[in-house]
């Protein structure tokens, strides 16, 4: 797979079918091995080892429901209180960060109303902290580490 601009960490893979599947530690079954999929397991772990995220509060594939249609946030971060807290949208190494994966996180927001938006094609990651009071967004220099939020 590609080179990503992202720590390393031992990915299960294996082929059933003729395919390549990864093990996905939040979901803990294995799923179709994408150029997206890396990135996510990639960036999961990255959060989990290297920022403290804790497994338990974290979602792969989380269903909402916007504008009468069912849609899926990559990954969703989970407060203790069990309200969402950040989203995280994930896209393949060769796929550019464009105004329309902002517009399409934001979306998800509209529904779900965190207080942290990240996209990240594995290569270029973006961090936003949303101020609701004040009707604006701030972009961080780093995804911020759990105990910091």
């Amino acid at each position: 797979m590609l080179s990503l601009n992202l720590p390393t960490f031992e990915a299960k893979i294996r082929k059933e079918n003729g395919k390549l599947v990864i093990f996905d530690v939040i979901r803990r079954r294995y799923v179709a091995l994408t150029p997206e999929e890396w990135v996510r397991q990639h960036f999961v772990h990255y959060l989990l080892k290297h920022k403290g995220y804790p497994r338990m509060l974290m979602a792969n594939e989380v269903q909402l429901a916007l504008n009468g249609t069912k849609k899926r946030c990559d990954t969703v971060l989970y407060k203790r209180d069990l309200t969402p807290q950040m989203i995280v949208e994930y896209k393949a190494p060769h796929v550019a960060i464009t105004q329309a994966v902002f517009n399409q996180i934001c979306r998800y927001n509209m529904v779900l109303r965190v207080d942290y938006l990240v996209v990240s094609n594995g290569v270029n990651h973006y961090c936003c902290r949303m101020d609701y009071d004040c009707g604006r967004y701030e972009f961080l220099p780093a995804v911020p580490c759990y105990a910091e939020l």
